[in-house]
């Protein structure tokens, strides 16, 4: 709580609540170190400061059923925050997960969480604008709107990760992780650790990889501002995402068709170019 309104007093006005579950089985098979009453202390001191207040839950988690995941949605509900982000688990590699699969649940159990975790939010009052995020009317992030719509951003903090435009090139910047590695980063010559440069040939890519996680897509005039690229850049990509119908003919603009929400990472894939 005294963290909590230390953060408000410093001018925060948003905070994004990693709870993943309520659940102390399923916290306990991810492997996190929080339990479910202290997943519920945590957001209800958040709503008492904070009107905007985002929690995090992952679906589809090792031996979860429809109604235990849906018991997560309805308790995050029930704590009145006005951001949900619904994430669905996946297996990461290099980590113990991967090298140890845990038993998850199968495509069409999963389908079923998918669909009824979304549709329990939506009959909660909450939109969904993006992939994962879901909005009660007035509260999107505008943080997450502006890097979906390739905007820039300073990275502060340990790990933390930038993007910065130039007038002739666009860089990401990473910050190391370790907390005394960036701690001494700071009080050195404050350089990130790691400075890339976005290749020409990557942009529309990197557009695409944000833009198209919104479900009302962005303008397609975001792509010469930003990126600095004519639309030339995306002509044979678009065209063979609008053939198979996972784009929408909207002039104008950038959207995935319903289908295209649906296979988003085969729709993305058609801008790599290589």
């Amino acid at each position: 709580q005294a963290r909590f309104e230390g953060f408000r007093q410093a001018g925060v006005n948003r905070l994004s609540i990693g709870v993943q579950s309520f659940s102390d089985s399923h916290l306990h098979a991810l492997g996190r170190v929080h339990n479910g009453g202290q997943a519920l202390a945590a957001v209800r001191s958040a709503v008492a400061l904070f009107d905007e207040v985002n929690i995090d839950l992952m679906y589809a988690l090792p031996n979860q059923s429809v109604t235990q995941a849906l018991a997560d949605v309805a308790q995050a509900v029930a704590l009145g925050s006005s951001h949900l982000s619904l994430y669905q688990l996946t297996m990461e590699p290099n980590t113990l997960f991967a090298a140890k699969p845990p038993p998850l649940p199968d495509e069409d159990t999963l389908f079923d969480i998918e669909e009824a975790v979304h549709a329990a939010a939506e009959r909660a009052g909450f939109e969904r604008y993006e992939v994962s995020a879901f909005a009660k009317p007035g509260h999107r992030c505008q943080h997450n709107l502006n890097y979906w719509g390739f905007g820039d951003y300073l990275g502060i903090g340990a790990g933390a990760h930038a993007k910065i435009s130039y007038p002739n090139r666009i860089e990401r910047e990473t910050r190391h992780r370790n907390p005394q590695a960036y701690m001494e980063e700071m009080e050195a010559a404050a350089q990130p650790a790691e400075v890339r440069t976005v290749g020409v040939k990557e942009l529309p890519f990197e557009f695409m990889l944000n833009a198209l996680r919104l479900t009302q897509g962005v303008p397609e005039q975001w792509f010469e501002e930003r990126c600095g690229r004519p639309l030339s850049d995306l002509q044979r990509p678009l065209k063979i995402a609008l053939e198979k119908g996972l784009i929408e003919n909207t002039p104008g603009y950038f959207k995935p068709s319903a289908l295209g929400f649906l296979h988003l990472n085969t729709l993305i894939e058609m801008f790599l170019v290589s």
